[in-house]
């Protein structure tokens, strides 16, 4: 097993910081909601939640697809979607007075539309009860449906998103069957095309085994695309039956990337051993509007 090196490690919370966190758990259990800060185990939450955003995974807590990458349980949903789960985000967005909301969610390819619709009216709910706060989307491909796709335009988000999640040749491996390389980039082209300007975004895991070659033709292919954003994160194995970590790269690695895809014309670049989906996205939405 490689040892995990010293800059990946996160610092405890302070008293206050730990207090404030508590509250936020204790808001979001009153309301019902599952947050990628706690569902998918990322590093950031002390920080994420400190600036007033949140990352909220909608449409439960089991994912009909099976990526190795990912801690989130796979199972079956048994084809029913929560109605109410929309107006509840809404409500603790409100609450907790967030600026900045990104929505994702597990696959439910178990629903007609892929949870398109309920992913829809959340956006138009916190749209609704919090007309300031910016809202992300980081959808799933929904099997490349057109329709789900403008459910997802049509609802007002500010900020497109659907992941990559790793170069071409790991994608077969590392990604559910489902889950193509070809169709992730289709559908980023289709929001692109469609987005009235608004920016897309996608992300790029690395330490899976990938070259620095494979990472760049797979940020020229993000680009060709029409993504405005990307993120460049390093992979940390969530559960023991994930797949292993082949490298940790080094911050000046993910340095260098940054400038590369800036050079390549992406609006902004959020690249870093602790970067997530997530990370610093109300900087990179600001980074993308000034462009």
């Amino acid at each position: 097993m490689t040892k995990r090196p010293a800059w990946l490690k996160v610092r405890a919370p302070n008293s206050e910081e730990a207090a404030g966190m508590r509250e936020v758990r204790d808001l979001l259990a009153k309301h019902r909601i599952n947050t990628v800060c706690q569902g998918a185990i990322c590093p950031n939450a002390i920080e994420c939640w400190g600036a007033r955003t949140a990352t909220f995974m909608i449409l439960g807590d089991t994912c009909t697809r099976g990526c190795r990458f990912c801690g989130v349980p796979t199972g079956n949903p048994g084809g029913v979607a929560d109605h109410s789960e929309p107006v509840r985000v809404a409500s603790a967005v409100a609450e907790l007075e967030l600026r900045y909301v990104v929505l994702t969610s597990v696959d439910r390819d178990d629903l007609p539309d892929g949870g398109a619709e309920v992913f829809a009216e959340t956006v138009r709910q916190i749209k609704t009860q919090c007309p300031k706060t910016v809202v992300e989307v980081l959808i799933p491909d929904f099997s490349g449906s057109e329709a789900s796709l403008r459910a997802i335009l049509d609802s007002g988000a500010d900020v497109l998103g659907h992941n990559l999640e790793t170069v071409r040749r790991l994608t077969p491996e590392m990604r559910d069957h489902r889950a193509t390389y070809d169709q992730s980039l289709e559908v980023l082209d289709f929001l692109s095309r469609v987005s009235d300007g608004r920016p897309t975004k996608s992300g790029i895991m690395l330490g899976l085994g990938e070259s620095q070659t494979e990472v760049l033709e797979a940020l020229g292919d993000l680009r060709s695309a029409g993504t405005s954003i990307v993120t460049l994160g390093q992979y940390l194995k969530p559960t023991d039956r994930s797949a292993e970590v082949a490298e940790y790269i080094v911050p000046e690695a993910f340095e260098s990337l940054a400038q590369q895809g800036t050079a390549m014309g992406f609006a902004a670049v959020v690249a870093g051993p602790r970067v997530r989906s997530s990370f610093h996205a109300a900087e990179a939405y600001e980074d993308a509007r000034s462009q």
